[in-house]
């Protein structure tokens, strides 16, 4: 249990938190929200003991185990399966103690040493390290790489494999999907669910927050509410209690009005003055309940191209990899407009050109809006980067038209800004004979109004760097947008606007991203990359999901079911013809998931009546969102028994 009383929070002189009184039971999984500054990641400091509270009290459990992700990997020499051992320390210590007493051949610290390990249930150590290497994207492989070969993108999937390693009762995870792909989202989703302590997660994930949380921790201006179940239930209350706020406020105001009137045009009165006084003390009595403040939205505009061809690109028979020099790279915004045909080039013999993607056909039209779908290491960036030109063919052909004109956003793209120079200083490189005004009417567009324009980008969060990135882009005015996942370190607020946005945008577009939210509401085509192909992909992202858990090999499959031992020595049996499935089984099956499905909808439309926060300090709020969790997991259970009968039929 983690208890906050009278809590304030402060950073230097901002005040970010004040009077907070909550408490999170054990075993919640509670998704932290808010606007950029105002203090999640604060929050987690001061729960990990880095930072103070200003006032009032912050209780935990005097044995907590507290892991985290960190910030920064120093660029080790270690294996990445060792770096994500060691975050499990008595168990690393525990086999570095047994392998030096091997060395030494000390039989007596090599018996201690073994029989820690089996206290510890530290055998499959590195089968679990290894688990969530493969788990969030890491090639077998790549498994005994230094760290200090991994790229920063790479290094923070490390950190997050290591905090998952480490045995913990409180599991802090701020941001974990970012640098993530969907395969790799989808396999955290199902582990997550599993973890049985306390988790609590910042994230701008909507999708990922409803499918791991049980609760919801909203910050806004200094406060912090709790609410029930996961991100889009918090959004239908707290928009229910805004409701009932602004319906109270002028309510009040009404009377107020009409209390005035009457000690107006009677106070003077002799016989209705003890009528006014009354009124007097009544309106003073009042609660005085805030109008509800429509906080700012935030809009972005693309704006829309100057001129649009139908046919925009296309890739012939290509061969994309890597290996070749680049010839004519296109710079981030822009693309070369011309056709291309580069035949592989003559390399010796050390040095072979990587292909990832083989005889690809992938032709780009106007008002196109595509989405890439395909496991972490498939080729989607290869095929993007392919489209702009970045990359030389290996074979085949590219064909643009002249008119193209390309805007692209890379998973690098944030990175490449120039340190020490303003926004303005970033579009006077692009449009030097362009007006200061110009610049300043566009950029406030994109939520960077008066001096914020000329200021240093070195005191700009990731989120503001990759709002400045896509106003470059959208300054070139493109006719297509190739967006690498655009929305890493991006809020929830500016993934709506950037959803909106795109949605307005009358060029085409091709997206790589892991918010399936944003891929939902934007594209409407699919293709999948996977094992070397481009093809067109005929489903909607769950049935994506389900064709990511069926893949062989699938660290998402291994979760949701158990592995099968496997036979040793021994002869495969004939196969056995399909028998027919039990009606009896069948129907209870189903009645059982019905039932559940019954159950859990009830909960939920109970957990959405504003009124049941009010009554008896939350407790039946709590108890109901307990049973929503294990409905949840029960349903889950459910589902798999009744797929089973028809898959053994």
């Amino acid at each position: 249990m983690i208890s906050f009383r009278n809590f304030a929070l402060r950073r230097g002189e901002r005040l970010l938190l004040s009077d907070v009184d909550l408490t999170l039971q054990a075993g919640w999984r509670v998704g932290v929200v808010g606007r950029n500054g105002t203090g999640k990641s604060s929050l987690f400091a001061a729960l990990m003991h880095q930072l103070e509270p200003d006032k009032g009290d912050l209780d935990l459990p005097g044995k907590a185990r507290i892991a985290s992700v960190a910030q920064e990997t120093p660029s080790l020499p270690d294996a990445a399966s060792d770096f994500v051992l060691s975050g499990d320390a008595a168990v690393h210590a525990a086999i570095q103690a047994e392998a030096n007493a091997f060395a030494n051949e000390d039989w007596e610290a090599v018996a201690e040493a073994h029989h820690r390990l089996e206290e510890l249930n530290g055998y499959d150590a590195s089968a679990r390290a290894g688990r969530l290497l493969h788990g969030l994207g890491f090639a077998a492989e790549t498994h005994a790489r230094p760290v200090s070969d991994f790229s920063g993108g790479w290094r923070v999937r490390l950190n997050v494999a290591r905090a998952l390693m480490t045995p913990s009762d409180l599991l802090l995870l701020d941001e974990p999907t970012n640098h993530l792909d969907l395969d790799a989202v989808l396999w955290m989703e199902q582990w997550l669910l599993r973890y049985p302590g306390t988790l609590l997660v910042i994230s701008h994930d909507r999708e990922f927050l409803d499918n791991v949380t049980t609760h919801t921790l909203h910050l806004h201006e200094g406060r912090a509410k709790l609410y029930t179940g996961g991100y889009t239930a918090f959004e239908r209350q707290r928009a229910e209690q805004l409701r009932q706020q602004q319906i109270a406020h002028e309510k009040e105001q009404a009377e107020r009005a009409h209390l005035q009137s009457f000690i107006d045009r009677f106070k003077a009165k002799a016989s209705k003055a003890r009528q006014a006084q009354s009124r007097m003390k009544r309106l003073a009595k009042l609660a005085g309940t805030e109008a509800v403040r429509a906080e700012r939205s935030l809009r972005i505009e693309f704006p829309q191209p100057a001129r649009m061809p139908n046919s925009l690109i296309r890739l012939n028979h290509v061969d994309a990899g890597y290996g070749v020099a680049p010839i004519g790279a296109a710079s981030v915004g822009a693309a070369s407009a011309a056709s291309s045909s580069h035949p592989l080039q003559k390399l010796g013999a050390e040095a072979p050109p990587t292909v990832i993607l083989h005889d690809v056909n992938f032709g780009l039209e106007a008002g196109d809006r595509v989405g890439l779908l395909g496991p972490n290491g498939a080729g989607k960036s290869t095929l993007v980067k392919t489209l702009v030109g970045e990359l030389p063919l290996l074979a085949g052909e590219r064909n643009a038209h002249p008119d193209m004109r390309i805007g692209y956003f890379a998973q690098h793209t944030v990175e490449s800004l120039h340190a020490g120079q303003s926004p303005i200083d970033h579009l006077r490189e692009l449009s030097p004979d362009s007006a200061v005004q110009a610049f300043r009417d566009f950029l406030g567009k994109w939520n960077f109004p008066g001096d914020r324009a000329f200021e240093s980008i070195d005191g700009f969060s990731g989120g503001e760097r990759a709002r400045l990135a896509l106003a470059l882009i959208a300054w070139r005015q493109p006719n297509v947008l190739l967006l690498d996942e655009p929305t890493n370190h991006l809020d929830l607020d500016m993934r709506e606007a950037l959803a909106e946005a795109l949605s307005d945008f009358d060029g085409a577009i091709v997206m790589v991203s892991h918010d399936r939210h944003l891929i939902g509401l934007v594209c409407e085509t699919f293709w999948r990359v996977a094992s070397g192909k481009v093809e067109a992909f005929d489903g909607d992202l769950d049935e994506y999901a389900a064709w990511l858990r069926s893949r062989p090999g699938s660290e998402t499959a291994k979760l949701d079911k158990p592995a099968k031992a496997p036979l040793v020595s021994a002869p495969a049996p004939a196969p056995k013809p399909a028998s027919p499935i039990n009606p009896r089984k069948l129907a209870q099956a189903e009645a059982r998931v019905a039932e559940l499905e019954s159950r859990l909808a009830a909960i939920e439309a109970e957990l959405a009546d504003p009124r049941l926060y009010a009554q008896d300090n939350g407790v039946r709020a709590a108890q109901l969102g307990r049973e929503q969790g294990e409905l949840r997991t029960a349903l889950e259970t459910a589902e798999q028994a009744l797929l089973a009968l028809y898959e053994t039929a």
